[in-house]
């Protein structure tokens, strides 16, 4: 399995291109598939043309969710209480193996929380376990501190499948049409099915870093990949920080006091209460009053109160939006696919080829695969469940596999997905000084034994649901 890793890690290094290549390949594959499809394209061409137009800018609000989604994880992974934490947590670990795990399951846990939080928690706790532990090999730290996003995050609190089909308002109009009032939480990420998909996936996936990893000493320290873990490409968060003292002029004095921030993050929490209030009369109600501007307002506010202080408030944010810019890049461009695909006739064509394909036993199974393969072109489980949801929907109705059960097992294979392409990692190895090249030998060797073990569970369950 080590020597699997870094064979596979050479071929990442020479095949892989940039993320956003993936989105302009994927771009020009549906118009020509638009163009094969429906013959109104074929007679006037243009016409796929004005469906990406019209699409291009539709996912602007949940382009800025996405955007904040990384934000707000990045001010509460940064924030001084949690930077102590990692320091307490990251001094568990003994040997070389036992920190490979320790990030992994670290990264999987938080991830369930938030994927943004989860990226930058985990990769700052690699860094330190590495400080603490030299005998652990840089690059499977570096790997295990990405498997949240590559395993079951999608089945956490911040999914984006999950919370955009709770909320018509997060859905582009023909989807929301297409569900009318949405999607409960409790029929996705809260189904006792997926819960115990999460479990078994973590189990699955510490099991395989154990084996990986290489044993002390056979492993590279961070020193050889020229990163320095004490000095230079020192790890921005709170604890590391000059403390926020010394201000002497009237503005400064402000910058450095909570005497204005703390009863702005007590609006932002009471108003919290009531909107879940006003959503909810159970405790399942509670649940399915989450979306992403509660997720993200949560995060913001939590982080702001964690931080104290603007000027530390501030200082985080502005580190944290250089991570952001290939969602504001892409998104764009994946709205266009959306309005290729809707406008035109390419949703109905793929539908109908899913549901003469399939059967209901094997059409969760198809669609694990299928949401791995398009996830290497539109590396994002948002916008990629914006182009897959409507002609996904449609087949699953037709073979009578319930709405809930489809978004389930849509998060499952979504996220391996993000194993086998480089751009949800980006955060991570700007903080690590890695490069895509030195971990993905790891993430394929857990994509190869995970892909079977998830076509297995959303199989077995269907027929449970």
């Amino acid at each position: 399995m080590e020597r699997f890793a870094r064979r596979s890690t050479d071929l990442a290094e020479r095949w892989v291109p940039d993320a956003f290549v993936f989105a302009l390949g994927a771009t020009l594959l549906v118009a020509a598939a638009a163009w094969v499809v429906d013959p109104a394209a074929r007679a006037a061409p243009l016409k796929i043309v004005d469906a990406w137009g019209n699409g291009f800018w539709t996912l602007i609000p949940f382009t800025l969710q996405m955007a904040m989604i990384i934000i707000g994880g990045y001010v509460l992974a940064s924030s001084p209480p949690v930077s102590r934490a990692i320091a307490r947590l990251a001094g568990w670990p003994t040997g070389a193996k036992g920190a490979v795990v320790l990030v992994a399951v670290a990264a999987m846990l938080t991830s369930l929380v938030n994927w943004g939080f989860s990226l930058i928690f985990s990769a700052i706790l690699a860094r330190e376990v590495a400080r603490r532990v030299p005998s652990a090999d840089y690059r499977a730290l570096g790997a295990s501190s990405f498997l949240g996003l590559g395993t079951v995050w999608a089945q956490g609190l911040s999914s984006s499948a999950a919370l955009q089909m709770a909320r018509a308002s997060s859905m582009p109009p023909t989807l929301a049409r297409m569900v009318a009032g949405g999607i409960p939480l409790t029929a996705t990420i809260f189904r006792w099915q997926s819960l115990v998909c999460v479990v078994i996936e973590i189990a699955v996936v510490a099991a395989v870093m154990w084996a990986c990893a290489p044993a002390d000493g056979a492993g590279r320290s961070a020193a050889s990949f020229g990163v320095d873990l004490e000095s230079g490409h020192r790890t921005p968060d709170a604890g590391h920080r000059t403390p926020d003292t010394g201000a002497t002029r009237p503005g400064e004095r402000v910058d450095h006091s909570p005497i204005l921030l703390v009863p702005v993050v007590a609006f932002g929490f009471v108003y919290l209460a009531r909107v879940v209030a006003s959503r909810a009369t159970t405790v399942a109600d509670a649940l399915n009053a989450i979306d992403f501007n509660t997720i993200n307002l949560f995060f913001l506010m939590l982080g702001a109160l964690l931080h104290w202080r603007p000027s530390s408030l501030i200082r985080a944010v502005r580190e944290a939006t250089p991570a952001t810019w290939g969602v504001l890049l892409q998104f764009p461009f994946y709205g266009g696919i959306f309005g290729i695909m809707t406008a035109l006739r390419l949703s109905d064509a793929l539908a109908s080829l899913l549901v003469r394909a399939s059967t209901p036993a094997l059409y969760p199974a198809m669609i694990v695969v299928y949401s791995a393969v398009l996830g290497i072109f539109v590396p994002s489980g948002g916008s990629k469940w914006v182009i897959e949801a409507p002609y996904v929907l449609q087949a699953a109705r037709a073979l009578s596999v319930p709405d809930g059960w489809m978004v389930v097992t849509y998060n499952l294979g979504e996220a391996i997905a993000n194993l086998l392409q480089p751009f949800w990692m980006l955060p991570v190895l700007a903080l690590l000084g890695l490069r895509a090249r030195d971990i993905m030998g790891y993430t394929y060797l857990v994509a190869l034994v995970l892909l079977p073990v998830v076509i297995v569970l959303v199989t077995v369950f269907r027929p449970l649901v």
